[in-house]
């Protein structure tokens, strides 16, 4: 059975009120793939289950639809110029002439944790000793983030962008899985959060990685989350986004600025709030 238009509507319209998330006319595809795994356990079609949701209230399950819909993509060192701008501009900078005993991270949408293990691998090999990395992981998501407090991963997810030197020097095999080290593990923090609402707690943060999210929302609502953030950030601290992102037009109060062949964002040191 293929998905009704009241199907599809009602999960567009369920998915931009829990995350401002928008759902354009021709995204049925992937509603039916994306929940199919939701609607199996339960003996239905994808169109029996959403119409079934449609007429009861389960906040629970309507949580899973909007978790299983914003579930995005990941991998080890994705894209790989972010992480070499944190190793050749953005940690010096921070770094130079301070005394900064804590670097502060905020990982946004970290989906199953390869984004901020990926920044503790990276911060492990770039910061002096006398400073310490502390890093918040959030994400929408409960699956998600259960799977990367856990830091066991398949021999599929590790050949996606991971280094051989440090699976050899930062995982364990145990059976199947490639499980990150317990210290590794310790410097990031993963907490549920929605963007739409206040930053997390562990600021002020230093860096901020929000990286592939905000081509999802409307101008309105990027504006609104680049605002929150200024609250959470150090002045002079840095803003990273996807290679399709920038706050261009969007949120001035950051300055960006070319890196290699990428742009990060720096705010200024007499940010509005």
């Amino acid at each position: 059975m293929t998905l009704t238009s009241e199907s599809f509507s009602f999960v567009a319209d369920l998915v931009r009120r829990r995350s401002a998330i928008s759902l354009a006319p021709g995204k049925e595809y992937l509603v039916e793939s994306r929940l199919l795994p939701l609607a199996r356990r339960t003996g239905k079609s994808v169109d029996q289950y959403i119409a079934d949701l449609r007429h009861r209230t389960d906040i629970d399950e309507q949580e899973l639809v909007v978790e299983a819909m914003t579930t995005n993509e990941t991998s080890w060192f994705r894209d790989m110029q972010p992480f070499t701008a944190l190793t050749n501009h953005i940690v010096p900078s921070l770094l130079e002439g301070r005394i900064l005993p804590t670097l502060r991270i905020w990982s946004a949408a970290c989906s199953t944790g390869q984004e901020p293990y990926s920044i503790a691998l990276t911060l492990d090999e770039v910061l002096p000793p006398s400073v310490r990395a502390e890093i918040t992981a959030t994400d929408l998501s409960s699956e998600v983030l259960e799977k990367a407090r856990s830091g066991s991963y398949t021999q599929l997810e590790v050949n996606r962008g991971l280094p051989a030197k440090y699976l050899v020097q930062h995982f364990t095999r145990v059976g199947a899985q490639w499980e990150i080290s317990k210290d590794l593990r310790s410097r990031v923090k993963f907490l549920k959060h929605n963007l739409l609402n206040a930053p997390p707690t562990g600021g002020p943060f230093d860096i901020v990685f929000l990286r592939n999210v905000l081509i999802y929302f409307e101008l309105p609502v990027k504006q609104d989350i680049l605002r929150r953030l200024r609250s959470v950030v150090r002045p002079g601290g840095y803003l990273v986004l996807g290679a399709a992102e920038t706050t261009v037009g969007v949120d001035d109060t950051w300055e960006r600025i070319q890196v290699d062949r990428s742009s990060i964002y720096r705010l200024g040191t007499g940010r509005d709030s």
